[in-house]
């Protein structure tokens, strides 16, 4: 697989208020052909910058961007218009031409392109099947859904044949229902089309349905990286694990800790468990060798791109010498740590189990 966007040393600083601001701080990162890449953080976390300095709406102060062998961020003029039709975008408002019929925002880039009729009713056409808009092409978008407007986005975005898509927020004005359609219709432009997709979101969920590889930003900088089925399972950067926990819930937080202690008076582990090869029930057979009965208290296993992974939080029952044993045995097959009596150091030992 080759490379199709490298970020290299970006950096990104402008003047608001008299101040100095960073916006991107020596931001490096590399995007393969053909692959879906999520760019996730909290507001101000310079995601969309980074995103926007790919087809060069912004310029670093530092560094290149380079897409598909082409140094983007040193063009200009002709070349650089030549460069953006090979990169499609997609916005959060749609920024659709609210005074141009559906079929006419598709055509509009190819027009632009300089593209015959022919080959414009076509390729709008086409499009428009595809995205499943076919009898609303001569209406306007003031007409249609928010979810019929973002797909009319996709089929321009789509009309140059782009080798790269950037998406900005692109489903975060949507609702969950119509927010899993768009997802849908972007994996089948990954699949179908074979187009690069970045995309920037502050919605976890939105990475762990679509991306294949995650960076996590803060105040400028990725502060972690990879693919996404590691990034959910063993996060190691607080900003992370508060992503994660946004759509996972396995840990029971200090308060939740509290309640089970008030009902639970057996003593408290936290299973973590990874995508395994066998069946085995290691927990009800560790816990029948050593004579030690189980709860089950909190937690649960998610599945994420065909891999399980999760944390379980384990009440176990019998006498201290069997339980040692019972989890000495637990550890040969999984991540294992019990918890101290306070809530708060049980908290930040569970933080730790998930990356140890």
């Amino acid at each position: 697989m080759t490379t199709a966007i490298t970020i290299e040393h970006v950096s990104k600083s402008f003047t608001a208020g008299g101040q100095r601001v960073t916006a991107l701080d020596d931001v490096s990162l590399s995007i393969d052909r053909g692959e879906i890449f999520g760019i996730v953080g909290y507001s101000g976390a310079g995601k969309s910058t980074l995103l926007r300095t790919i087809n060069a709406l912004e310029r670093p102060t530092a560094g290149r961007v380079v897409v598909d062998g082409v140094e983007v961020s040193a063009l200009g003029g002709r070349a650089l218009h030549r460069q953006r039709q090979r990169i499609g975008m997609i916005f959060q408002r749609f920024n659709l031409l609210q005074s141009r019929t559906v079929f006419q925002n598709v055509a509009y880039p190819l027009r632009v392109a300089g593209a015959s009729k022919d080959e414009i009713v076509d390729r709008v056409d086409e499009l428009l099947r595809f995205v499943g808009l076919s009898e609303r092409a001569l209406e306007h978008p003031s007409r249609l859904s928010g979810g019929q407007q973002q797909r009319v986005g996709i089929a321009r975005a789509l009309a140059n044949r782009p080798d790269v898509l950037l998406s900005d927020e692109a489903t975060s004005a949507l609702d969950p229902q119509t927010t899993s359609e768009v997802l849908e219709l972007l994996r089948r432009v990954n699949r179908e089309y074979g187009v690069t997709i970045a995309l920037v979101t502050h919605e976890m969920e939105v990475v762990r349905e679509l991306a294949d590889r995650v960076a996590v930003m803060q105040q400028g900088t990725v502060v972690e990286h990879g693919a996404v089925y590691d990034v959910f399972s063993r996060p190691s950067h607080p900003t992370t694990r508060r992503f994660v926990s946004s759509v996972l819930h396995h840990l029971p937080d200090a308060e939740a800790l509290d309640r089970i202690r008030r009902v639970h008076r057996g003593r408290i582990v936290q299973i973590h468990v990874e995508n395994r090869e066998s069946n085995d029930p290691f927990l009800s057979r560790i816990a029948r060798q050593h004579d030690v009965d189980y709860n089950v208290v909190y937690g649960g296993v998610s599945e994420l791109q065909s891999r399980l992974f999760g944390t379980l939080t384990v009440e176990l029952l019998g006498n201290d010498l069997d339980v040692d044993r019972a989890i000495a045995g637990i550890a040969t097959s999984a991540a294992i740590i019990e918890l101290p009596p306070s809530a708060e150091q049980a908290t930040s030992a569970a933080e730790e189990l998930i990356h140890a």
